[in-house]
Parts: C-alpha cells; structure tokens; sequence
C-alpha cells in the first residue's frame, strides 16, 4: 500500500471497523489523489468536500462510540452522474441539467447511504449515458489512465478511470449494451453486470425494458461484490426485481473450478473481433483454460441479434428522449439525436419482431448453458482509442454501421440478460488494460461472482493476467 486511498475496499472496511483506518484519513486520501492526478484525467465532475468531510467525522465518532457500522461504513463511493445524489450537482451528462441540484437521492443511491457510504464526488459519463465515449458537453472527455489521449470507454467511464487511478475504493455504474463492462475492460477495474431486478431501477423511463441495470465497480470481484450488497434490494416498483439479492453470499470464497465445465468464444459467434484483441485473448486461453475441469469453444445463440438490439434499444430511446428531442434539439448530443431519431423509423411490426427474436435469444442462451457451467469471452473487439474519435466507425476493414456496432461482444450478451463479471487479465499488444467477461444466465450471479473470484486468484498469480495498474505519478 502506498496511500490508503489504494487500499481494496474490503481491505479499507475491516480497517475502519478494527479502528486501525479512520474514515477521516481515508477521505482525506482520496481527495488529495483526485486534486493530484484528475486534472488530466476527468473522472470526477462533482465534489461536495464539506459534507464529505462532516461525514466522514461522524463515521469516525460512531466507531470510537462502538455504535454499530454498516456494510460500507465510513468508505468512500463516487456516484455515475446519471444517478441523482441530493443535494449534489447531478448533469446526466446534459446540458438540460446543467446546473440541476437534486432534493433527493435516487432509490439505489439511498441504499448505498444507508449502508454506511459517504457519497463524496459525481463521476463523467456520456450524455444520458449514450454511447461508449464518457465525454459531454457539460464536462467534456474523460481520459484512459493509461493514457490521458484515448478513451475510457463508457458510460460508466468516470467510475472506472477513478477506481484504477485510486480516486476511491468503489464507485456505482450501470450498463446497458456495455455502459460497465466496457470501461473496466478498458481500464483494468472490476465491473459486474447483474441480473434485472437484483439491483432495482426505480428511476428508468421504461420500466418494462429489462437491458438497462444499475451494478457496482470495484478493483477486485470481492469489492464490487461488497458494493453490490449494498445495492441489491426487493422493490416491487421494479417489475424483475425479486428476492435473488437475498441469496448473495456474505463473502465470497471461491468456486472449484476443477469440477465447472467451461465454454469459450471469441467473437460470440457473432461479433467483428480486432486481429490484436482475438490473439492476445488466445494467449491467455491456456492459463484460464488450465484451472477448469474442462473447456471447450462454443458461441451461444445470437442470430439476429444487432437488428433486435437496435430496434429495442430505439423503442427506449424514444420512450426517454423523444419529448428532448421535439423541444431541445440544439442541447442533445450526436447519440442521443442518432438513436431516438433511429426508433422513431420502426413499426410496430419491426418492434414485434424484434422481441421474438429476443426471446428466442434468451431461451438459447440458458439453452447453452446445459452444457456448459461457464462462459469466457473478450469484453471488447479492440483495444482503447483516442477519445477525440465519438466510436470506432471500422475494424480490421469491416465497417461499423453504427456507433454501437464495435460493441458487440457486450451488447449481444446484453440480449440474453446475463449475470456478467468483467476481470482484468493483463495489458493488450498496445499495452493497455485487456478485459475478459465471466458469464452465465439469469439468476446466476452468486455462481458467476464465485468463479470470477476464484479465477481472479488464478490471474493474479501470473504477472501477464494480473491486473495492471497505471502510473499515477
């Protein structure tokens, strides 16, 4: 440990409560790594200082009082601007809200505070959280730690840029075709993707669209497994929400992945894979390969997945943006314009098909998983570009349609609704941050973060798979 800003959350939780950390000093930590190395970066777009320092005092006081101290007592969580803190600057990344200071906290971020967070900063991410480039008009681009010039993908880009750059011990993120798979890819964090309705999502224009979920980040499976307790919750104003946030283990020990059978795909059988991306993931198949009790390729069912995902993901765009649109043109970003504009083209005819070939989709993807315990693929088609670039418009000579195209190998998975845990597994040929998916279906979240756990073990233990770490000097 250098500071304690770099210490696991898990770490920095047993600390606070042996009374051998002091929230105080843990804030103070982190403050002082935003004010030295976020001037380059952009991670963190909102702070209130004041309050988390009076915070923080009263969570040190409430140990040396032995009052009982929740889950996340006295540690500090940065916030995704798209979730509503009271009283502190929430933009969702628009200049619609530029200067909007909400009255309360959104019902995930309640939870969070409930549990003991001292909800100190906001963290950048796209308009809206459109597109897979955390830059905006309000606060402009966020930069890779690795490399301030290219991107930390998004839109959970500020959370994942300040958790690898030791900003903070856990910060929240949602994701819908990748929003945080993608950035911890890219930045060599942990993210986790949770089933609809563990994590419940009041607040979403279109209940009834289950792709968009709220998740944690962390630097290890075990941190964002510490945030996500916090965050699961039964709320029936949530229609998927249920009681599987009740069956979340309390600490996570590890699978025997002696006795899983493990199925691996590159492309996912659909999806436009970087020739550099596709051989670095190659040569770390056998280290991951080596541990389970068997392994095999196989791609899950995705036929028609890109026309389906557009198609829904334009119903929910409408459904959100088209009133934006109609009024405040001039205000909106290209992605949001480009997706909305897109959903209004459908049919109802389009849309009716497209939910059969979900459907048809998710039943193949539990499907796959009669034979397979497991699944590992890459959490992106390439490595990170320069963030002055909105998307990847081609790869290797094949033409991304849409800037949504470059991510499908989250967004197809997003189709099926998994349970998905991104683990840093080394640096690619640029050497930046390289990003693998551990996978299963629906419901499957404490088995999935089980594996995951244990293989971050695995990687860790070998300085090509490790988690790299960026120089913040």
């Amino acid at each position: 440990m250098s500071e304690p800003c770099d210490l696991d959350a898990v770490e920095a939780r047993r600390l606070i409560g042996t009374k051998d950390l002091s929230p105080v000093e843990l804030l103070e930590s982190c403050l002082a790594r935003i004010d030295a190395v976020d001037g380059p970066l952009n991670a963190v777009v909102a702070r209130d200082d004041e309050r988390a320092r009076n915070e923080a005092k009263r969570a040190e006081q409430a140990v040396l009082n032995g009052d009982e101290l929740g889950l996340l007592h006295g540690l500090p969580v940065g916030v995704k601007d798209l979730e509503q803190v009271a009283g502190m600057r929430t933009t969702f990344g628009s200049l619609l809200h530029e200067h909007h200071i909400p009255e309360a906290d959104d019902t995930m971020v309640a939870n969070v505070r409930k549990a003991g967070a001292n909800l100190f900063c906001k963290t950048n991410t796209p308009e809206f959280g459109a597109g897979a480039n955390t830059k905006n008009r309000v606060y402009g681009a966020t930069g890779n730690p690795f490399d301030p010039e290219k991107t930390c993908a998004g839109s959970s880009g500020g959370s994942a840029v300040a958790l690898a750059a030791g900003m903070m011990p856990l910060a929240t993120g949602s994701d819908y075709g990748g929003s945080l798979r993608t950035p911890a890819a890219f930045c060599g964090v942990t993210g986790f993707r949770p089933s609809p309705g563990l994590v419940p999502n009041i607040e979403r224009a279109v209940a009834l669209n289950p792709f968009s979920v709220l998740g944690p980040m962390g630097r290890t499976v075990a941190d964002a497994h510490l945030l996500l307790k916090a965050q699961a919750d039964v709320d029936r104003r949530d229609p998927f929400s249920g009681d599987d946030g009740l069956r979340l283990p309390d600490i996570l020990t590890g699978a025997d992945l002696g006795k899983l059978r493990m199925a691996w795909s590159v492309d996912l059988g659909c999806a436009t894979i970087h020739s550099d991306i596709r051989g670095t993931f190659m040569s770390r198949l056998p280290t991951i390969a080596s541990v389970f009790g068997e392994s095999f390729e196989r791609a899950p069912f995705m036929e028609d997945v890109h026309e389906s995902f557009e198609i829904l993901r334009g119903v929910n765009f409408v459904g959100a943006h088209r009133e934006r649109l109609e009024q405040n043109r001039d205000l909106l970003g290209p992605n949001v314009i480009d997706n909305t504009e897109r959903g209004m083209t459908y049919s109802l005819g389009d849309v009716a098909w497209a939910h059969t070939a979900q459907t048809r989709i998710y039943d193949g993807f539990f499907e796959f998983f009669r034979d397979a315990d497991i699944l590992i693929c890459p959490a992106a088609a390439v490595s990170p570009f320069p963030h002055a670039h909105l998307s990847v418009e081609e790869i290797e000579g094949v033409a991304m349609p849409t800037y949504m195209r470059w991510l499908t190998p989250v967004y197809a998975l997003t189709m099926a609704l998994p349970a998905s845990c991104v683990l840093p597994c080394g640096v690619d040929n640029e050497g930046m941050p390289f990003g693998i998916q551990v996978v299963g279906p629906r419901g499957s979240d404490a088995h999935v973060l089980q594996v995951a756990h244990a293989l971050e073990k695995v990687l860790s233990a070998n300085p090509e798979t490790g988690r790299p770490v960026p120089n913040v000097s």
